[in-house]
């Protein structure tokens, strides 16, 4: 597992520095995402342990995934102490709130029906 988080940290580390070098508009930690995509498949074939590096990354992340409700608490926070500020511009936040959750789920579905004619799927398979 402990390979497994320093990749991790790796490639977010590695978007990090790409983004600040190149002064690009694009969070670091997006980058890093990119990034590990990129090493995933190389990752599944290098012989470390018993699951092999691609099985501790999948392992490390899991365990990440495990504590993810705790980073909601700043936002939530942030949310109660400015209150007045964000009840003033409500109605403006909730438009952008339903606006952006629909257009979400026009692109999901748009993007599902494309690979699902792009891979031949079938009906129940």
């Amino acid at each position: 597992m402990l390979l497994g988080l320093f990749v991790l940290l790796a490639c977010q580390l590695a978007g990090d520095i790409i983004a600040r070098a190149f002064a690009l508009p694009v969070p670091g930690p997006v980058i890093g995402i990119v990034l590990l995509l990129a090493v995933m498949p190389i990752a599944r074939y290098l012989p470390k342990g018993e699951r092999g590096t691609g099985g501790q990354i999948e392992t490390a992340a899991d365990s990440l995934l495990g504590w993810l409700g705790l980073f909601f608490v700043p936002a939530g926070v942030g949310i109660s102490q400015h209150f007045d500020l964000v009840a003033a511009n409500g109605p403006a936040l909730a438009l952008v709130l339903i606006l952006s959750s629909a257009l979400t789920l026009v692109v999901t579905v748009w993007v599902f029906i494309i690979t699902r004619r792009l891979t031949g799927a079938r009906g129940d398979e």
